[in-house]
């Protein structure tokens, strides 16, 4: 059985998935169209903008090559 997760951890998987939205939203991109460039489902980016799942890393390298930010940005 897995221990419980810190408190910090969903609040900072909150902060992650609004700085993708931000990168996304500033490349005039919608959730479809992001998905579509990264071959994923928009209702997984949405899960990841509300923080609701995890990215994977190689879903965040996809994102910031998609989106034209170093992946620094997206996790910061």
């Amino acid at each position: 059985m897995h221990d419980p997760l810190p408190d910090w951890v969903p609040l900072r998987r909150q902060q992650i998935g609004l700085q993708i939205r931000q990168a996304r939203r500033a490349a005039h991109l919608s959730q479809i169209q992001l998905g579509e460039r990264i071959g994923r489902d928009h209702k997984t980016i949405h899960r990841w903008e509300v923080g609701a799942t995890n990215p994977t890393l190689t879903d965040l390298l996809l994102v910031a090559d998609a989106l034209d930010v170093p992946l620094s940005d997206l996790v910061r």
